[in-house]
């Protein structure tokens, strides 16, 4: 979005451009506090008919949590195994599910379905309730 705001822009009074002329890429770099490269590869988008607006990140998907039914599995794997450590709850998934997580991804994801570690063993969350947190966008 930031990139057709500036395009906006460049097309209204706004931008530092004179009817007579056009700006050069260091005035509009200025203006907008980017660097001249970034101008070049707008222009080059723009002229080519491309969309100037952010791609999406090219970062991984999530392996557990990105599915509801990962959420019910895990919530009853908690459930039924209280006591287990969080290295338990790796093997116990990666068998049940098929999926390999790491100790640190399981603590993040059993956190935010709300659960907590207290006196050897997972408690669920008091305020909400389970259906809450498993339809919830966690």
């Amino acid at each position: 979005m930031e990139h057709e705001r500036i395009f906006e822009r460049l097309q209204t009074r706004s931008a530092p451009c004179h009817r007579t002329r056009h700006p050069e890429k260091r005035e509009i770099a200025d203006f907008f506090g980017i660097s001249r490269p970034t101008i070049g590869r707008y222009v080059k988008l723009k002229a080519s008919g491309e969309d100037v607006a952010p791609k999406p990140s090219p970062g991984r998907k999530a392996k557990i949590l990105d599915d509801p039914e990962h959420k019910r599995s895990l919530w009853e794997q908690l459930e039924e195994n209280d006591t287990a450590t969080l290295e338990e709850h790796c093997e116990m998934f990666a068998k049940e599910r098929g999926v390999t997580v790491s100790v640190a991804t399981m603590s993040r994801v059993v956190r935010k379905l709300g659960w907590s570690f207290k006196k050897d063993r997972w408690e669920p969350p008091k305020e909400t309730s389970k259906e809450e947190v498993l339809l919830g966008s966690t």
